[in-house]
C-alpha cells in the first residue's frame, strides 16, 4: 500500500477534551507531510484552546472547499453532508457507564461512522460484532491515539519522599461523587503531605467545579481536562467514581481507588463506605503494587499498546479505507433526523442536486 497523494484531514469536534485526543494525530499526520485542520462547533468548547500554529475552518462551506479526505471524531455525531471519510477515535476508553435500559454507552451505534478505530481487544471483540449485524462500518484496533504522549512509561523515582494523588469525577449526578467526596478530601489535603491532582469533566455542575477550584493550597492543582497525560505522570494513585479516566490512568500500571463505582472490576480498588476510604487511600499509597498483577490483566485487555504509535496505526487503518482495501458491504443509513439537527445546528441548509 503506497500513498499516492497528500492527503488532507480534518478534525471535528465540540467539546474541549478532543484537543488531548487528536493533537497526538495531528503531530504525526504533518510529520509524514499531510494537512490537518480543525472545525470546531457549539457553545462547549474553548476556541481559545486551539494553538496559533493549528488552522481552524470556520463554516461547512469551508468543509466542503477543503474536500478533507477523513475526518476524525471523538465524539459521538458527524453530518453525513461533509466530505471524507467518517472516523471515530472516541472521547475515552471503554467505561461502566450504562444507559437504564442497560446499554453501555461506549457502543452505542448511530450509523454515522465508516471505521472505528478501537482500543484493545475488549472493545474491538464488540465492535466486530456490532459491524457484523449492521453491516456499514468497519473495525480496526489501532490502540488509542491520545495515550501516545504517556509511553514509554515512566519509573517512579524512589528518592521521592512526597507521594502524588489524581483525584478525578465524572459530570452525571448519578455517577459523580465530588461532591460527597470534597470534605473528606479537603481534610487529607490539609492533614498530610501529599500533592494532588484534581481534573473534573467540563459538563460538571459548575458550582462542584468551584467548590474545588476555590481550594487554595499549595499541595493542589487544578488540571484542565486537555492537560492531562502530565499529571497522570506525576501521580502514584488516582481516586475517581466512574469515569473512563480510570482507564486512562489505569494504562501506566498504577493503583485506581473508586468510590461508590457503578461496576466494581478486579483492577479497581472499590470502596462503598466513605468511613473506610482515607484508610485504603493510606494503605495503597505505603504499597503501590497491591493489585499490579489484576491492573496487567485488564490493560491488556482494553489497551495493551504501549510503543507510542497508535497514531501511525490510525492513519494506516484509515488509508487502507481510503484505497478501497476495506470498504463496508452495506452504505450507511440516510440518518435523516440526527442530520437535519446537524444541519440547524450547523445552521446549513444547501442540499446536493
Amino acid at each position: 500500500m503506497n500513498k499516492i497523494q497528500k492527503r488532507r484531514y480534518l478534525f471535528f469536534v465540540s467539546q474541549d477534551y478532543s484537543f488531548a485526543v487528536l493533537r497526538p494525530l495531528q503531530q504525526k499526520i504533518l510529520m509524514q507531510g499531510d494537512e490537518a485542520k480543525w472545525f470546531m462547533y457549539g457553545d462547549e468548547i474553548n476556541t481559545d484552546c486551539l494553538h496559533a500554529d493549528e488552522v481552524r475552518l470556520f463554516s461547512i462551506e469551508e468543509i466542503i472547499d477543503y474536500q478533507p479526505d477523513a475526518v476524525f471524531v471523538p465524539g459521538n455525531v458527524v453530518p453525513s453532508f461533509i466530505p471524507g471519510l467518517k472516523v471515530e477515535v472516541f472521547h475515552g476508553l471503554p467505561s461502566a457507564k450504562v444507559k437504564k435500559n442497560g446499554q453501555l454507552y461506549h457502543y452505542i451505534i448511530r450509523g454515522m461512522f465508516d471505521l472505528y478505530c478501537t482500543q484493545g481487544p475488549s472493545s474491538t471483540q464488540k465492535f466486530q460484532e456490532l459491524a457484523k449485524q449492521y453491516g456499514f462500518f468497519n473495525v480496526e484496533e489501532t490502540g488509542w491515539c491520545k495515550l501516545d504522549p504517556l509511553f514509554p512509561l515512566e519509573k517512579r523515582d524512589e528518592n521521592l519522599k512526597q507521594k502524588s494523588i489524581f483525584f478525578a469525577s465524572t459530570f452525571s449526578p448519578r455517577f459523580s461523587k465530588a461532591k460527597i467526596l470534597y470534605p473528606l478530601i479537603l481534610d487529607m489535603m490539609k492533614k498530610y503531605d501529599f500533592n494532588w491532582y484534581i481534573t473534573l469533566h467540563p459538563k460538571m455542575d459548575l458550582s462542584i467545579v468551584e467548590l474545588y477550584k476555590s481550594i487554595d493550597l499549595p499541595n493542589v492543582q487544578f488540571v484542565e481536562s486537555t492537560e492531562l497525560i502530565e499529571s497522570f505522570k506525576k501521580s502514584d494513585l488516582m481516586l475517581c467514581d466512574t469515569s473512563s479516566i480510570i482507564y486512562e490512568f489505569l494504562t501506566q500500571l498504577k493503583p485506581v481507588i473508586t468510590f461508590q463505582t457503578e461496576k466494581d472490576a478486579p483492577e479497581l480498588i472499590n470502596v462503598e463506605d466513605i468511613d473506610k476510604l482515607q484508610e485504603t487511600i493510606l494503605s495503597v499509597l505505603d504499597n503501590l503494587d497491591i493489585n499490579r498483577e489484576n491492573i496487567e490483566k485488564s490493560v491488556m485487555q482494553f489497551h495493551p499498546y504501549i510503543d507510542g504509535k497508535s497514531s501511525e496505526r490510525v492513519l494506516r487503518a484509515v488509508e487502507k479505507m481510503l484505497e478501497r482495501e476495506n470498504i463496508p458491504k452495506k452504505k450507511k443509513p440516510l440518518n435523516l433526523i440526527r442530520n437535519i439537527r446537524l444541519r440547524k445546528e450547523l445552521g446549513y441548509w444547501k442540499w446536493k442536486i
